[in-house]
């Protein structure tokens, strides 16, 4: 079916530009699925070899086969749950950089958080009776919607007021860990069975953050209530004592996959989201199993993806360089589901 020269076509968000930039230095076609509107964004960029325009996300499927066509393998990102939905992903019978078997888990946080007690990785307490909730509390909504729908409560009388307007039908509500977020951007090959870092970073919130440089003295009174909207990221390296930890977490995750997903396990970019604690702690709170946005950072590289290649490596490059690898063993069908 993947003859000749490969094209690698991507959704025109998330992390769009990394992936086609990426894939262009190792040598594959570019394509972007657009919407109208946002089209004339991307002719700016002379990496990107075509532009497929469609009125909304959600008619992607109305040109699957014109892709087919085109010898095109998809690599998703955070937006293509969020704009087509979960069904539309599994069904689309484009080739599909990574396992898609992996998607119901990170959709269901009850079957995430399960996927990483398996990997004997800490959590956060979870609480289902408002009466045993340990305050403070962080509720949130399900899916990848960049930190909306989200609230902390300090108390039960805060809980139940801003529970009362709360409009998300499936929510959890957590435990609010103390500590430093950060980011790990990993990458599995099943080629290798190797597992790497490529780069870390952390998360700018608003209004969260912003909070964070008023005095205690100058909020008393503002009446406003942090959110945790993500607006941009920025770097962060780990200290060396603690980055052992952060590899072990990773392979964890890996073995507990092919144990409880499929044998296939989960591979490519993906991403666990921690807060360490005072103690140097690790608490996972979510995994995201493709390439995050945090990545657009490191386009150029990370310290840590310079530990492993002595070229510029970013996530986005990185899945290119597997299907390339892949390619020339004839071993595609290891990496694509």
């Amino acid at each position: 079916m993947l003859n000749g020269k490969l094209t690698i076509v991507t959704l025109g968000s998330h992390s769009a530009l990394q992936i086609l930039k990426g894939a262009k230095d190792e040598g594959f076609k570019t394509l972007v699925v657009t919407t109208t509107e946002k089209a004339h964004f991307y002719k700016r960029f002379k990496f990107i070899d075509e532009i497929l325009s469609i009125p909304e996300y959600s008619d992607f499927e109305s040109i699957e086969k014109k892709l087919r066509n085109k010898n095109c393998i998809l690599v998703p990102h955070g937006s293509f749950v969020a704009h087509l939905g979960l069904e539309i992903n599994k069904r689309m019978s484009l080739p599909y950089f990574g396992n898609k078997s992996v998607l119901d888990f990170e959709a269901h946080r009850e079957k995430q958080r399960q996927w990483l007690k398996n990997a004997d990785i800490n959590v956060p307490a979870q609480f289902e009776d408002v009466e045993n909730i340990s305050y403070p509390v962080i509720v949130k909504s399900y899916g990848a919607a960049g930190g909306k729908g989200y609230f902390y409560a300090k108390s039960k009388n805060d809980f139940k007021k801003k529970m009362g307007n709360f409009k998300a039908k499936h929510y959890v509500i957590q435990e609010y860990v103390i500590g430093v977020t950060l980011y790990i951007h990993y990458f599995y090959s099943p080629l290798t069975s190797e597992l790497e870092i490529l780069s870390m970073d952390r998360r700018y919130e608003t209004n969260v953050d912003s909070l964070g440089r008023i005095p205690l003295r100058g909020q008393v009174g503002l009446k406003i209530e942090p959110s945790y909207v993500v607006v941009g990221n920025s770097p962060l390296i780990l200290r060396e004592s603690l980055l052992h930890e952060a590899y072990d977490m990773g392979e964890r995750i890996i073995k507990a996959s092919k144990e409880l997903i499929d044998k296939r396990g989960l591979w490519g970019p993906f991403c666990l989201e921690t807060v360490i604690t005072e103690d140097s702690e690790f608490f996972a709170m979510e995994i995201s199993c493709r390439i995050v946005a945090g990545t657009n950072l490191f386009i150029e590289g990370s310290p840590y993806s310079w530990l492993t290649y002595d070229e510029p490596m970013s996530t986005g490059r990185r899945i290119a360089r597997e299907i390339k690898i892949a390619k020339k063993k004839n071993k595609l069908s290891q990496v694509l589901n």
